[in-house]
Protein backbone atom coordinates (compact mmCIF):
# COMPACT_ATOMS: atom_id res chain seq x y z
CA UNK A 1 0.00 0.00 0.00
CA UNK A 2 1.06 3.65 -1.09
CA UNK A 3 1.02 5.99 1.83
CA UNK A 4 1.68 9.93 1.76
CA UNK A 5 3.06 12.10 4.38
CA UNK A 6 -0.63 12.92 5.16
CA UNK A 7 -1.51 9.79 6.49
CA UNK A 8 1.54 9.59 8.77
CA UNK A 9 0.51 12.88 10.49
CA UNK A 10 -3.06 11.87 10.84
CA UNK A 11 -2.95 10.42 13.58
CA UNK A 12 -1.26 12.15 17.40
CA UNK A 13 0.51 8.68 18.30
CA UNK A 14 2.47 9.66 15.29
CA UNK A 15 2.80 12.71 15.58
CA UNK A 16 3.95 12.10 19.33
CA UNK A 17 6.64 9.61 17.31
CA UNK A 18 8.30 12.48 15.27
CA UNK A 19 8.44 14.80 17.81
CA UNK A 20 10.68 12.29 19.75
CA UNK A 21 12.80 11.34 16.96
CA UNK A 22 13.03 14.97 15.87
CA UNK A 23 16.42 15.22 17.63
CA UNK A 24 18.03 12.30 17.99
CA UNK A 25 18.01 8.87 16.57
CA UNK A 26 16.27 6.06 19.18
CA UNK A 27 15.89 2.35 20.09
CA UNK A 28 12.34 1.63 18.96
CA UNK A 29 11.84 0.19 22.75
CA UNK A 30 12.97 3.96 23.99
CA UNK A 31 10.07 4.93 21.63
CA UNK A 32 7.58 2.69 22.93
CA UNK A 33 8.19 3.54 27.05
CA UNK A 34 6.42 6.82 26.93
CA UNK A 35 3.47 5.65 25.04
CA UNK A 36 0.29 3.95 27.32
CA UNK A 37 -0.14 1.48 24.33
CA UNK A 38 0.68 -2.14 23.53
CA UNK A 39 4.57 -2.37 21.70
CA UNK A 40 2.88 -3.86 18.60
CA UNK A 41 1.05 -0.77 18.67
CA UNK A 42 3.67 1.52 18.21
CA UNK A 43 5.44 -0.98 16.21
CA UNK A 44 2.11 -0.62 13.65
CA UNK A 45 2.80 3.27 13.89
CA UNK A 46 6.46 3.05 13.11
CA UNK A 47 5.47 1.10 10.13
CA UNK A 48 3.51 3.44 8.75
CA UNK A 49 5.79 6.19 9.64
CA UNK A 50 8.30 4.23 7.78
CA UNK A 51 6.38 3.42 4.77
CA UNK A 52 6.09 7.30 4.50
CA UNK A 53 9.77 8.19 4.39
CA UNK A 54 9.20 9.92 7.51
CA UNK A 55 11.41 7.23 9.32
CA UNK A 56 14.44 5.53 8.49
CA UNK A 57 14.99 2.11 10.21
CA UNK A 58 18.63 0.97 10.89
CA UNK A 59 20.11 -2.28 12.99
CA UNK A 60 23.14 -2.15 15.03
CA UNK A 61 23.72 -5.15 16.61
CA UNK A 62 20.81 -6.40 18.32
CA UNK A 63 18.88 -3.32 18.44
CA UNK A 64 16.32 -1.45 15.84
CA UNK A 65 16.73 2.30 15.78
CA UNK A 66 14.44 4.81 14.50
CA UNK A 67 15.75 7.99 12.79
CA UNK A 68 13.11 10.74 11.67
CA UNK A 69 13.62 12.23 8.30
CA UNK A 70 11.20 15.33 8.38
CA UNK A 71 11.84 16.69 5.09
CA UNK A 72 8.56 15.06 3.98
CA UNK A 73 7.04 17.56 6.06
CA UNK A 74 7.80 19.87 3.42
CA UNK A 75 4.93 18.33 1.29
CA UNK A 76 2.37 19.24 4.13
CA UNK A 77 3.79 22.49 4.41
CA UNK A 78 3.82 23.67 0.35
CA UNK A 79 -0.34 22.55 0.72
CA UNK A 80 -1.01 24.48 3.62
CA UNK A 81 0.68 27.21 2.16
CA UNK A 82 -1.58 27.60 -0.42
CA UNK A 83 -4.40 28.05 1.58
CA UNK A 84 -2.15 30.54 3.90
CA UNK A 85 -1.74 32.68 0.70
CA UNK A 86 -5.51 32.06 -0.14
CA UNK A 87 -6.42 33.21 3.35
CA UNK A 88 -4.05 36.14 4.07
CA UNK A 89 -5.22 37.67 0.67
CA UNK A 90 -8.95 37.65 2.36
CA UNK A 91 -7.95 38.54 6.05
CA UNK A 92 -5.86 41.65 4.01
CA UNK A 93 -9.02 42.82 2.15
CA UNK A 94 -11.26 42.33 5.77
CA UNK A 95 -8.32 44.57 7.24
CA UNK A 96 -8.58 47.17 4.18
CA UNK A 97 -12.37 47.34 4.76
CA UNK A 98 -12.73 47.79 8.25
CA UNK A 99 -9.77 50.43 8.10
CA UNK A 100 -11.68 52.60 5.93
CA UNK A 101 -15.08 52.09 7.79
CA UNK A 102 -13.06 53.36 10.90
CA UNK A 103 -11.48 55.91 8.92
CA UNK A 104 -15.33 56.60 7.35
CA UNK A 105 -17.65 56.03 9.40
CA UNK A 106 -20.45 57.98 7.92
CA UNK A 107 -19.79 55.33 5.05
CA UNK A 108 -21.17 52.47 7.02
CA UNK A 109 -24.27 54.67 8.36
CA UNK A 110 -25.20 55.62 4.65
CA UNK A 111 -25.34 52.26 3.65
CA UNK A 112 -27.73 51.33 6.18
CA UNK A 113 -29.85 54.23 5.30
CA UNK A 114 -30.18 53.48 1.67
CA UNK A 115 -31.73 49.65 2.70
Amino acid sequence: MRRDVFQAIADPTRRAILSKLANEPLNVNTVTEDFNVSRTAIYKHMKILTECGLVVMTTKGRERFAEAKLERLNEVSDWVGQYKQFWNKKLDSLELYLEELQSNPDKLTSKKKKK
